[in-house]
């Protein structure tokens, strides 16, 4: 009796110290404690993703700026690092609060301003074991990529404080508030939608915003004739954005598989092998479809039809097959991403890195096509129309409330403080009408400028 009353003593205090010792979202799944080392583990990979995705950063800022004309550069630099700086805000005050918190099906009300230990304000993160800020941390990391999505189509004629004030807001509440209605326990979740690592959480997201702002914002000078055809100002740099596409396929690894915030070794597994066939799939799509359309093989339509695959596998990535990764969520998104680009152009939205086509369009069909290839619950597996319904309803009421939420946000910001840059600042390009830099000095575009500033009765 003495004997059997010790080892429950020692069990007692055991089950005692495992909270004491556990780390933030309080080291156990589901309210089960989770053995320390496992957690160490679930949190070396989630940090070691999240990095990747930070490269992410450096990715868009090469496919932006070799996408854009040379006068541009420096600006192009500065809202990649302007968008980041004020995501990490914005998420911090009130957007991871909002996106995960306790709330209702429309926004989380509880845990701004996150710290550490906070785990318990955070039921819909009750799945990973991770520390509070390494949950904070990877999740920043999709928040600023849905930010800095806006910066390439809204390129060469946006005011920098303007682009400044855009990025808090959408990382400070906009996408906080869809990212709850899918990830958060909202209504789309309650719905049954999924979208695995952000296929429309992020990219479409992103992507809507993007059209909202080139909507407001008009073409840029010189991109349509009098007649209204689409006229080419060709990027300055097809190294640089090409350097920029492998970065951001290097990067989706940890974008994708580390949305899984655990060390699920077989998960992670599928994850990587549908995200590199994917992407493949849609380059070769993407090459074939702009050589059969033009006669020649694209370069710019082969780099954003690997974007266009990554996108689209990214909702769906953990739940498909292979196959299916190359087909249909890489092949055809590739195909579709030639078409669209050219529609946007013909329909006088003026994107110079194609993001909308990329990033919206592509992360739309990639959330609808899981509705059909889901292994489990898709339609085309047995599983009924429920989570095609599901999806459908996800995507157009995300694309509905961007649109409305963008429209108004960028007209508004357009009448307190201008959204658009000057037509001399822009003739003469925003590195030095925005920055008084030149990202070529040889090209001596910033003397040139000042120059004709000097002239009395230069109206600069």
């Amino acid at each position: 009796m003495l004997r059997r009353l010790r080892i429950i003593t020692v069990m007692g205090l055991a089950l005692l110290l495992l909270p004491a010792i556990a780390y933030a979202l309080d080291g156990k799944v589901d309210g089960k404690p989770v053995p320390e080392l496992q957690v160490a583990v679930d949190t070396l990979w989630t940090c070691i993703a999240g990095i990747l995705v930070f490269l992410m950063q450096a990715g868009f800022a090469m496919v932006e700026g070799g996408f854009t004309r040379a006068k541009n550069v420096a600006n192009i630099m500065m809202k990649n690092v302007g968008d980041f700086s004020m995501a990490a805000l914005g998420f911090w005050i009130l957007g991871f609060g909002i996106m995960f918190g306790n709330g209702n099906a429309f926004l989380g009300t509880t845990g701004f301003f996150v710290s550490a230990g906070t785990g318990d304000l955070y039921p819909s993160l009750s799945w990973t074991s991770v520390p509070t800020l390494t949950a904070w941390f990877f999740q920043l990391m999709f928040c600023a990529t849905a930010a800095t999505i806006v910066a390439g189509a809204m390129a060469e004629r946006t005011r920098f404080l303007s682009y400044l004030i855009f990025s808090f807001i959408i990382s400070l509440f906009f996408y906080p508030m869809v990212g709850h209605w899918v990830w958060g326990g909202g209504w789309l979740a309650q719905l049954g939608m999924l979208d695995f690592a952000g296929s429309t959480v992020v990219h479409s997201t992103g992507a809507w915003f993007a059209l909202a702002g080139v909507i407001v914002l008009g073409p840029r000078i010189g991109k349509y004739s009098d007649l209204g055809m689409p006229l080419a100002l060709p990027g300055h740099n097809l190294m640089m954005a090409t350097l920029g596409v492998f970065i951001l396929w290097f990067g989706w690894f940890g974008f994708n598989t580390g949305s899984i915030m655990g060390s699920d070794v077989n998960g992670i597994a599928v994850i990587a092998a549908n995200t590199s066939l994917a992407a493949a799939a849609a380059a070769i799509g993407a090459t074939v479809c702009a050589w059969l359309l033009f006669g020649k093989p694209d370069v710019t339509m082969a780099l954003n039809g690997v974007l266009a695959g990554l996108v689209a596998v990214t909702g769906a990535c953990a739940f498909v097959e292979t196959w299916a990764a190359v087909l249909f969520f890489g092949l055809l998104p590739g195909v579709v991403v030639v078409f669209s680009v050219l529609m946007f152009d013909r329909m006088q939205i003026d994107d110079p890195v194609g993001a909308i086509s990329v990033h919206g369009v592509s992360g739309a069909l990639g959330t609808v096509l899981l509705g059909l290839f889901h292994t489990e619950s898709g339609l085309l597996y047995g599983g009924g129309a429920d989570l095609l319904m599901a999806q459908v309803v996800g995507v157009v009421s995300v694309f509905a409330f961007c649109m409305v939420c963008g429209l108004t946000m960028f007209n508004v910001i357009k009448f307190v403080v201008g959204l658009r840059v000057s037509r001399v600042a822009e003739i003469a390009g925003l590195d030095a009408a925005e920055h008084g830099n030149d990202a070529y000095p040889e090209f001596g575009v910033l003397e040139t400028v000042r120059s004709q500033q000097r002239r009395p009765g230069s109206g600069a």
